[in-house]
């Protein structure tokens, strides 16, 4: 079993799949919009070219997201995606990144179980944590 996270925007899903894809050295594997639903599905003119599904894969990892229908968006809230990466210089390139425009919650530094470590919301949004754990003392 895997677990995944599946992210819903307001009207740019595309936009900020196509951000993390480049951020994370990911790819995008399926994007569907509204547009490409089966007839007599009913869409909305303003919904035609939003993101029904999209699915990026990093690695072995998959982030999915879509566009909410209209007038259903909801930010999310108690949750963040967290990335786990290796080293203190892959948390600066991607804390650098992701946090340009958003909102910084907790600002990439060493913590004592960690040797970088921030929580902030990107400009779409999206909550994110990055952990650079410390090797485990034992």
């Amino acid at each position: 079993m895997k677990i995944n996270p599946y992210l819903t925007f307001n009207g740019d899903c595309k936009a900020a799949l196509a951000f993390y894809a480049k951020v994370l050295h990911g790819e995008i594997v399926m994007m569907m919009t509204y547009a490409d639903a089966p007839a007599g599905m009913p869409v909305s003119p303003e919904s035609r070219d939003k993101v029904m599904h999209g699915r990026l894969t990093v690695g072995d990892q998959v982030l999915m997201g879509s566009d909410a229908p209209e007038g259903r968006y909801q930010p999310a809230q108690g949750v963040s995606v967290t990335l786990n990466v290796e080293t203190a210089e892959e948390a600066e390139r991607i804390y650098d990144a992701l946090s340009a425009g958003g909102t910084v919650h907790m600002k990439l530094e060493e913590t004592f179980w960690a040797k970088r470590f921030a929580m902030f919301a990107d400009r779409y949004g999206t909550a994110w944590m990055i952990n650079c754990e410390k090797p485990h003392m034992g």
